[in-house]
């Protein structure tokens, strides 16, 4: 009989992965995503908005942008002061607030629209996190996600980080969220409404060498793969990466664009 797996240990090490290197490297260059939820989502003036797991802040600055009264989360101090200071930058009224995702701070249906970008995904009780969300949405409001996909570019990235250094055991991958059977299966047809738009994210990077060299240092995720790996097995997940990568570039020799699909979900709570 296999061993349950801590959930709560599991938690801390995503925790101390996310806040190492400097996210907002790489989520700044997402912004788009949150533009186009917040516009699928159709984000009305003095809406209640909740961005859950928010990272550095860009559905979060997209709801505002439109006049959404937002409220910022993760559970990672460190990324919220991100998007405190691009609010701040903007002139944008935001509410900022450490909250873990499986344990949203908020009584039910509190808000109008709740949206999480690349960020819910993570959570390592996933039911427990969808639960959540549709907890605190109101009767008639709706949640929004942009979920990558298991086949998608990032979805394959993942899978190879996981081929050297696995997860622990048990752990579900974070790319579950990216399958319109998972969502049905966590928000079924008789509480949720789904409406589920295939897109891509076009990664764009001067060559493999140098989108390695931006995630090793910035993405926490890879930062703390290369970190405990040895040099010999740093060098193959290194050359693993660059092969997925020069494979997925539609950009030629000269240059690289990296097409990653991912999932934009607008669920309308009944």
């Amino acid at each position: 009989m296999s061993t349950p797996i801590d959930l709560t240990a599991l938690k801390e090490r995503q925790k101390v992965a996310w806040a190492s290197g400097d996210y907002a490297v790489i989520g700044t260059t997402l912004q788009i995503v949150g533009e186009n939820l917040a516009e699928a989502c159709d984000v009305h003036c003095d809406e209640e908005v909740l961005d859950v797991a928010a990272g550095n802040g860009n559905a979060t600055l997209a709801a505002a942008r439109r006049g959404g009264r937002v409220t910022s989360t993760d559970y990672v101090a460190a990324l919220l002061e991100r998007g405190q200071d691009r609010a701040r930058a903007e002139h944008l009224d935001v509410t900022f607030q450490v909250a873990d995702a499986e344990a949203l701070p908020f009584a039910d249906g509190s808000f109008d629209l709740v949206l999480s970008t690349f960020g819910v995904m993570f959570a390592p009780d996933q039911s427990q996190a969808a639960n959540e969300l549709g907890r605190v949405c109101r009767s008639g409001g709706r949640i929004g996600l942009a979920n990558w996909t298991p086949e998608g570019f990032v979805g394959q990235m993942f899978k190879t980080l996981a081929r050297h250094v696995p997860p622990p055991a048990g752990a579900q991958p974070p790319s579950n969220w990216g399958t319109e059977a998972w969502l049905h299966a966590h928000f079924d047809d008789r509480d949720f409404l789904l409406q589920v738009t295939r897109r891509e994210f076009n990664f764009r990077y001067r060559s493999a060498v140098h989108f390695i060299d931006i995630f090793r240092h910035w993405y926490g995720p890879v930062h703390k793969a290369f970190a405990v790996l040895p040099p010999e097995s740093a060098q193959a997940l290194e050359n693993d990466l660059a092969d997925l990568i020069n494979r997925s570039n539609r950009a030629g020799e000269a240059s690289l664009v990296v097409p990653s699909e991912y999932l934009e979900v607008v669920i309308t709570k009944r």
